[in-house]
């Protein structure tokens, strides 16, 4: 039975690239041309399944790039949580947030893999699965760091497997993101007198990420420097009259000790390490950014609508100069 059924398989897929080969698939020949398919797929039952892990900076771009995909095959997205039973330092926050999405069954998730042979043959398929044009794909996995184009043309009945951290996955839905990465509670008075005071001065969110950078033996991310945060308030007060920096981090007697700053300055620390959600609330109301490199971060600065913000970010992100961060910055943003 089982000798069938890869049987079936293989010929499924010498289906699929012989019309692939000969330009019967819409969705490979747009990718060529760099255009989205003109035809959208039948969406039936279908649904994209988006897999969530990492801390909250990480989730919004895996839920950023999901919801496009989902929202340009106009198909409902479900997360895949399952990362989180088994990394319990970490939790899931999108709930916190006015998101278009619902959580996906253990069903939903296996499901999503479609037609799979056994466990002995999952590399050979995995091989083949990967020569599938995009459109053709159940599961797309993520192919390196930088943009991938060909990732736009995911179907309407897949699952996304990857980080997405550039904001050209999602660039087509960026009003909709916006609306939707709202916090749906009201911030509580603490939060209200802060917010108070970032829209009447011309506030500087800076962020410094330390404690799990230090920590990691791995050290994957590089640490930002005293130099880093003395040459970014630099390039900073160049371009900002009177700036008042908020400042936020996970190390603050750290940044009180080792960032000197000759401008107003206020350290936020009523939120503590559990109402992360609220800190980027108040980081986004923020009118510019002095970055770590950090994801949460990054949607501080971006989630701010100031057409006229200036963000300053570090030129290197991670320890192994091998990753190629291109495509993670927005091109507007200053690198130091």
């Amino acid at each position: 039975m089982q000798v069938g059924r890869w049987a079936l398989v293989r010929r499924r897929f010498a289906l699929v690239r012989e019309t692939a080969e000969s330009g019967g698939i819409e969705g490979e020949t747009s990718a060529r041309s760099g255009r989205a398919p003109s035809q959208r797929v039948d969406t039936g039952n279908k649904m994209v399944i988006v897999k969530l892990q990492g801390g909250l900076g990480n989730q919004l771009f895996q839920y950023a790039a999901g919801r496009a995909v989902a929202h340009r095959n106009d198909v409902p997205l479900k997360l895949d949580i399952g990362w989180f039973e088994s990394n319990l330092q970490r939790k899931f926050r999108l709930d916190r947030f006015n998101i278009s999405a619902t959580i996906a069954t253990h069903e939903e998730v296996a499901k999503s893999a479609g037609l799979a042979p056994a466990r002995t043959r999952q590399k050979v398929w995995g091989r083949l699965h990967r020569r599938l044009p995009y459109r053709w794909r159940s599961v797309i996995r993520e192919p390196h760091y930088q943009f991938e184009p060909k990732s736009l043309l995911a179907n309407g009945n897949s699952h996304l497997i990857g980080y997405w951290q550039s904001e050209k996955y999602f660039t087509d839905i960026e009003d909709i993101l916006r609306e939707e990465l709202t916090l749906k509670a009201a911030p509580d008075s603490d939060n209200e007198a802060a917010l108070s005071r970032i829209h009447q001065t011309e506030s500087v969110s800076l962020h410094v990420r330390r404690q799990d950078y230090v920590s990691n033996p791995n050290q994957t991310h590089a640490l930002c420097s005293p130099a880093y945060y003395h040459a970014a308030t630099e390039k900073l007060t160049q371009e900002v009259r009177q700036p008042h920096f908020f400042v936020f981090s996970d190390d603050m007697e750290w940044a009180r000790q080792r960032i000197r700053l000759e401008c107003p300055v206020s350290y936020v620390t009523h939120n503590g390490g559990n109402r992360e959600y609220e800190d980027l609330r108040l980081m986004s109301s923020c009118k510019h950014h002095i970055m770590a490199n950090s994801t949460f971060s990054w949607w501080g600065a971006w989630l701010n609508p100031n057409a006229q913000k200036t963000v300053v970010a570090p030129r290197r992100w991670f320890n192994d100069p091998r990753r190629d961060t291109r495509d993670l910055l927005p091109d507007a943003w200053i690198r130091v």
